[in-house]
């Protein structure tokens, strides 16, 4: 057994079952059933109930409750911190996103599954991992493994932007407190602090690049087993603040050396904050981001604060990129749309979510965006990034922005950031890719993992391209991101594949293949069908990054892929070319995204076959154009990833054709003699930086609040109402859902909304179940996502049930029993059922009866004064319990006091006594 040494939990990996622990508690690899739960307020744990109606071992139980069963985790040390969700799976069967305690050494949550009650096993897992029964496998070499170990790249780049400029950097630093600024989307005061990287003697205002970092531990060096401060945040005594913020200086001293202006924040109290946010903490990074931009503002314009004048006249601020790492990433991509709701104050122009978190399906138009996939990401291992690219694309009628996503083969999730790397970090880290040995593919020792110098250097060139591209228009740089892979020389050994849609005005699409074809399209022994989330067929989700659903946005359709099979060599699938876009000489290449099935041969082979006006063709092998119809690596429950990739045929090689005149695009099945694959967004191309700008003329849609009281009897129904900020000529769209602990109350809504042009509000109904008994105000939310020609602005709304029914009055009674009967049993009577668990604690009181000779409160060793009673949700009666002990002595009746200190749930004026009496049976 090793220890991962980095996060502040004893974390281990035992190398046998290949299973997580922290402390004695285990941390399953399970299997995302992603079933769609969001980060709600749980409420904190009732006693235990009786062994007859619930699961319970002793470090984990199951409670009835109104509407469900809670399910609670302890946990001998404190939950990490990491970007993925932290998940619980009962009997290896995912039940939902758990909520963590306060001290964050329990986590739990209500789920409406009956089957829980027959639990064995509980454990926590994270959004993204595999298998939650704890008998991973450990990974084999999948049989395409040694043709991406010779993976080819494309040409070297004369400029390689992993590699210094002409300028010195100067670094510095400002902290200006750890509770400087109130985040609403938080309702927590977080630290302004950040690291500044600028270009010595650069003359003139500069473009300027924030960089964002992930979920991780908080603070360092202190004792985790002591007693847990009043709050999470800031660090305190002992403690020191963790400096993620510190973790990115290759690509920013690469930037500023070509005279980029660059600054690294702190979000550690959105870190130590975000599990009670309701969106995991997306706005209130959002917000932090532009409250940078606020300083820097006043920074560069009038001056003042830590910097005096230095920076006055050196930032440009119309020119901004933005870099956010994990749930930084969803952070960044929240800060573009967020900064366009509030009219584009900055020149937001370029985003780059690296290894992020995409909880809520959001879409970012307007601007540039690149999304770097790590392969062997261990954190955020299902790579929902993706969705970023996926969603975005086609969002926005007419954007003429670039976006690209960039899979780097051997990189795992935390090496991107140097002080989330063992050897390189202050604090204690880890690889968060948790195989040994030489697993393929992402085991340490396997030939094409990427250590940690090598993957820096890889984010460096990706990191420092993009922006140099987007920001600084640097076109010699177009082949790293163009989907034409051209390689930088600093990215060393690394195999990265880039998918790429150009700019509106650089692209002619012929067919996204997200809807069924026209009759007669398909031909031969050959047939396509559109699939989404049923296009492959996979044990562990976290391998479909496409199709995987998103936690808050569960209900909303995943991408839309044709999936063409077939078996003989006569197949053709044929996309016309409609008049007037026939004339394709200005384009590059002619592209689309494919991928091998999952089900089927490791590697497969189709022609595209271009036909002109006059009849002839050129066709090529599309084996011959890179390896987008070869299996990725891996064959364990992780890997390999069903990626679609870019098959990109040079309109240099269709020799023979006219190409002003090009009718028809054809797929052949004439390579192999069966085969599936599954193929999307066919289009010409060219590549070019496009026109990249907050997209403040797109209306805004938000979605309201509703408070409603749950009322006595029947069904009613609430509205949530969608606006648009204001009428649009063109029809604007978003899916609309239901979300959280909907309880037995609230009714699972998810629907697509389509706005007519002129319309500007519509009604989203939500039946809510009334009762007469007690219960917690139940919260939930309203999620709006992937709009179409629309901006996302209030994307949450929040919903909140509020119980009117009044507190039951609770008696207890006396209670008599021989000491033969094993248990003595005070009544507890309520005056009205609850939908919550109504309990009692308090202390045994000797008499003549006395503790550990006459009774005892539970079957513990020493004896234990302490007692517990309850009521079950939707009863009136229930007991507390005290064992008796049979002495076998001839004796008069003996009594004994039970003191309640403590009711949860009902109201009884204390302080209160009963008598409980043990008669003798010898």
């Amino acid at each position: 057994m090793r220890r991962l040494g980095g996060l502040t939990d004893d974390l281990f990996v035992d190398e046998g079952n290949l299973v997580r622990l922290i402390g004695s508690k285990t941390l399953s690899l399970g299997m995302v059933a992603l079933l769609g739960w969001g980060l709600v307020p749980q409420a904190s744990a009732a006693p235990s109930p009786a062994p007859h109606t619930v699961a319970k071992s002793n470090d984990w139980q199951i409670e009835r409750v109104a509407g469900g069963y809670r399910v609670t985790l302890d946990l001998d040390r404190q939950v990490p911190l990491r970007d993925a969700l932290p998940v619980l799976s009962v009997d290896g069967r995912v039940i939902g996103v758990a909520k963590e305690s306060a001290d964050r050494r329990s986590v739990s949550l209500i789920s409406k599954d009956p089957a829980v009650l027959k639990a064995r096993d509980v454990k926590l897992t994270w959004s993204g991992d595999p298998d939650g029964d704890g008998k991973r496998s450990r990974a084999a070499a999948g049989p395409t493994d040694a043709d991406w170990l010779k993976a080819k790249m494309g040409p070297a780049l004369a400029d390689d932007p992993g590699a210094k400029g002409r300028y010195a950097v100067e670094t510095s630093e400002y902290n200006l407190g750890d509770e400087a600024v109130y985040l609403p989307g938080l309702k927590q005061k977080s630290e302004l602090r950040g690291k500044v990287y600028a270009p010595r003697g650069a003359t003139g205002p500069r473009p300027l690049v924030v960089f964002l970092h992930g979920r991780h531990q908080v603070c360092y060096g202190g004792d985790e087993n002591g007693p847990y401060p009043d709050k999470p945040w800031p660090c305190t005594g002992v403690w020191k603040p963790i400096p993620s913020y510190r973790g990115y200086d290759g690509p920013a001293e690469a930037l500023a050396s070509h005279g980029y202006q660059v600054v690294s924040i702190s979000a550690n109290a959105i870190n130590a904050w975000d599990s009670d946010a309701y969106d995991a903490g997306a706005q209130a990074r959002a917000e932090l981001v532009l409250d940078h931009l606020d300083l820097w503002t006043k920074w560069s314009t009038v001056g003042g604060g830590p910097f005096g004048t230095k920076f006055v006249g050196k930032v440009d601020l119309r020119t901004v990129g933005l870099m956010g790492h994990s749930r930084g990433g969803d952070g960044v991509a929240r800060a573009a749309v967020l900064n366009a709701d509030r009219g584009g104050k900055y020149g937001i122009r370029a985003v780059l979510p690296l290894a992020p978190t995409d909880f809520a399906r959001a879409t970012v138009p307007g601007v540039a965006m690149s999304v770097v996939l790590p392969y062997c990401d261990g954190d955020v291992s299902d790579l929902q990034g993706q969705k970023f690219y996926d969603d975005t694309r086609y969002a926005v009628t007419g954007d003429n922005a670039p976006r690209s996503t960039v899979t780097v083969l051997g990189a795992n999730h935390n090496f991107f950031n140097t002080e989330w790397t063992p050897g390189q970090s202050v604090a204690p880290s880890n690889d968060d890719w948790y195989e040994e040995g030489a697993e393929s593919p992402c085991g340490p020792k396997y030939a094409g993992r990427l250590k940690a110098k090598e993957q820096q250097a890889v984010g460096t060139a990706y990191v420092a391209g993009f922006f140099r591209l987007q920001l600084g228009h640097e076109k010699q740089l177009l082949p790293l991101l163009d989907g034409s892979n051209g390689k930088a020389a600093s990215t060393g050994k690394a195999v990265v594949r880039v998918v790429a849609q150009a700019p509106a005005a650089d692209r002619r699409d012929l067919s996204r293949l997200d809807q069924p074809l026209p009759a007669g399209a398909v031909s031969g022994k050959a047939k396509a069908t559109v699939c989404s989330s049923d296009c492959v067929q996979v044990e562990d989700p976290s391998q479909t990054p496409h199709w995987i659903p998103a936690w808050f946005a569960a209900q909303t359709p995943t991408l839309g892929v044709t999936k063409l099979s077939w078996t003989g060599k006569d197949g053709v699938l044929r996309v016309p070319v409609a008049a007037g876009q026939r004339d394709v000489r200005r384009y590059a290449a002619l592209t689309f995204r494919a991928a091998p099935d999952a089900a089927g041969a490791p590697r497969t082979d189709l022609s595209v076959r271009v036909v002109d006006g006059h009849g002839r063709a050129a066709s090529v092998p599309a084996s011959t154009l890179g390896d987008a119809l070869v299996r990725m690596p891996g064959a364990g429950d992780i890997t390999p990833k069903n990626l679609l990739r870019t098959v990109r045929v040079p309109i240099a090689s269709l020799k023979g054709i006219d190409l002003s005149d090009v009718r028809a695009v054809e797929l052949r099945t004439d390579r192999v003699a069966s085969g599936t694959v599954l193929l999307s967004d066919l289009s010409f191309s060219r590549p070019g930086v496009g026109t990249s700008a907050p997209a403040v003329l797109l209306p805004k849609l938000s979605a309201s609040n509703v408070k409603v009281r749950e009322g006595d009897t029947g069904t009613k129904n609430v509205d949530f109402f969608v606006t648009l900020s204001r009428p649009s000529i063109r029809p604007v769209s978003v899916y609309a859902e239901t979300n959280g602990d909907l309880g037995s109350s609230v009714g699972q809504v998810a629907r697509k909304i389509v706005f007519k042009p002129g319309q500007t509000r519509e009604k989203i109904t939500v039946p809510i179940t009334a009762n007469t008994r007690d219960s917690a105000d139940l919260a939930f939310s309203l999620v709006l996502s992937v709009p179409h020609d629309g901006l996302l602005d209030e994307s949450f709304g929040h919903g909140l049930v509020i119980d009117d029914d009044p507190t039951p009055t609770l008696k207890v009674g006396t209670a008599t029993a021989k000491e033969n009967a094993k248990v003595l049993k005070f009544p507890i009577t309520l005056s009205a059922p609850s939908d919550q668990y109504v309990s009692v604690e308090g202390e045994l009181k000797d008499g003549t009866a006395v503790l550990g000779k006459d009774f005892k409160a539970l079957d513990e060793e020493p004896p234990s004064r302490s007692f517990y009673g309850y009521v079950e949700p939707g009863q009136t009666k229930g007991v507390i319990e005290v064992r008796l002990i049979d002495d076998k002595v001839k004796e008069p009746a003996e009594t004994f006091t039970a003191a309640v200190t403590e009711v949860v749930g009902g109201e009884l004026k204390l302080p209160f006594s009963v008598t409980g009496t043990i008669t003798d049976n010898d």
